[in-house]
């Protein structure tokens, strides 16, 4: 009984690894498929990466088997899938382009790209220190796994209609820095996580997330970019109403102060 017992902790204790090793593979395969020119295929890879990326963190916690080692494991992986991942498909598809206009333009194009990394290095650092910190029900800056997203169906809808990478190479040039920045910024972004554990959500989100699914089903690459978008630029109103409201609440403090006085 004892040896089953064993047995049975380590199989549960490897299930959420195994699915942040699947989301590596995809990351991995994602650099691979776009060095060979498969930009689709990469776009796709890091989306899988996604959505695996989601299902680690919620089985160790459905499963109790939460770890340092799991932690760190996931941001090494994260680093790699949203992070070097995207920003490598974005040069290889576009930015390494800008090289045909001069050589500091082709400078710029791989310094953005490298900035991206960066940053998404940087954020997963930051919030790896900040865990049990911060309010889990939004996210200080934008979370890698959606910068990477916005991004890669933004190339996705792009290859899909057959436009070339060149064409679009500075408008792929500014998202990939402001996404970049966004990440290792101070906006604040929803997290859709109910409770402290995130493992409970209110039902009106399954509905939400229901229709999404058809959204997504009838076109992924255009209903994932407007998505993604919508998601990015959320995150910016949230953070302007937030600090009018601090606004407001400060300088209301000096009136209460007064009538208390009097």
């Amino acid at each position: 009984m004892e040896s089953n017992k064993s047995i049975r902790r380590r199989g549960v204790y490897l299930l959420p690894n195994l699915l942040t090793s699947a989301a590596l593979f995809a990351g991995f395969y994602s650099v691979i498929s776009g060095i060979n020119g498969k930009f689709e295929a990469a776009a796709i890879a890091i989306i899988v990466a996604g959505l695996l990326d989601g299902l680690d963190g919620r089985v160790a916690r459905l499963t109790n088997t939460q770890s340092d080692f799991g932690e760190q494991y996931d941001s090494l992986a994260d680093l790699i899938s949203f992070g070097l991942a995207p920003a490598l498909l974005a040069f290889n598809w576009s930015l390494s382009s800008l090289s045909e206009i001069s050589t500091l333009a082709g400078k710029l194009g791989w310094l953005a790209s490298f900035l991206f990394v960066a940053c998404a290095a940087l954020r997963l650092a930051r919030f790896n220190t900040q865990v049990g910190i911060v309010d889990k029900s939004y996210f200080q800056g934008l979370a890698s796994p959606a910068a990477a997203g916005t991004l890669v169906f933004t190339i996705w809808f792009f290859v899909d209609n057959g436009i070339a990478g060149d064409t679009v190479r500075w408008l792929i040039f500014f998202e990939v820095i402001i996404l970049g920045i966004l990440m290792f910024s101070r906006v604040r972004y929803y997290s859709f996580k109910a409770g402290p554990s995130g493992d409970k959500v209110p039902a009106a989100w399954v509905l939400l997330a229901v229709l999404i699914i058809v959204l997504l089903a009838l076109d992924p690459p255009i209903m994932g970019m407007i998505f993604g978008s919508v998601y990015v630029l959320s995150g910016l109103l949230i953070t302007v109403a937030g600090r009018r409201n601090w606004k407001v609440k400060r300088e209301q403090r000096p009136h209460k102060q007064k009538k208390s006085s009097d």
